[in-house]
């Protein structure tokens, strides 16, 4: 007999930037939620209705345009709350109509509805999600993991083979390599995770090969 996963997923590039978005939903309700819907709003909208997935809220993991830049936008278009990033991304929220304008995507400032913090829930259908938050490539940057199905949503925090920009304003590089090594790690190397730009890659693989947080590379730091 096939077991349906608790949780499905896809993961939709948008903007120039090829941010991914991902579109999440509860496989027993068909509820859903998209993390980062940071443009290219038709694409998105209809991702979900070809999934039948019924949106009922949005996930910010950070404030840079790419992440977010639409993110009100699609809220107001969806009649659907806004929860994340930290309270810390203000700031980043706050310039998203300029920085739109620097790189030729749109940006509308827009007040979360609810702001998380480190050890937060939040809930998609039956999903209850973790919430964890990392700072380092910005200040307020917060992550999604849903433990029962090993996947976790990090934004800019890791990618395959490399980890989060830390020279825009408000970054701080040990406060990232802090947060991979004592809020990601112990989530288990069986965890698949979605990063803001490029493929999935597991804890396991990147605590081997990757040339900045491997743990050789930390350890010889």
């Amino acid at each position: 007999m096939t077991v349906t996963p608790p949780m499905r997923a896809a993961i939709i590039p948008v903007t120039p930037l090829q941010q991914n978005c991902t579109l999440f939903w509860c496989t027993a309700t068909m509820r859903g939620a998209f993390v980062d819907p940071g443009g290219d709003l038709p694409r998105l909208k209809a991702a979900a209705a070809q999934a039948g997935v019924t949106i009922e809220k949005i996930l910010i993991t950070h404030g840079h345009i790419d992440h977010c830049g639409e993110a009100g936008t699609l809220a107001k278009e969806l009649g659907v709350r806004i929860e994340g990033p930290h309270e810390a991304d203000r700031f980043w929220i706050s310039r998203l109509e300029d920085d739109g304008r620097s790189y030729g995507v749109n940006g509308k400032v827009f007040e979360p509805d609810r702001w998380l913090d480190n050890g937060d829930t939040v809930t998609v259908g039956n999903l209850t999600l973790d919430v964890y938050h990392c700072p380092g490539h910005t200040p307020g940057h917060v992550v999604f993991h849903h433990a029962p199905s090993g996947v976790a949503m990090v934004g800019d925090v890791l990618f395959q083979g490399s980890i989060g920009r830390t020279d825009f304003p408000m970054g701080n590089h040990q406060d990232l390599l802090d947060a991979i090594v004592t809020r990601l790690w112990p989530l288990g190397g069986h965890t698949n995770f979605v990063p803001g730009h490029g493929a999935m890659s597991t804890f396991a693989h990147e605590r081997a090969t990757n040339p900045y947080v491997a743990d050789r590379v930390l350890a010889a730091a």
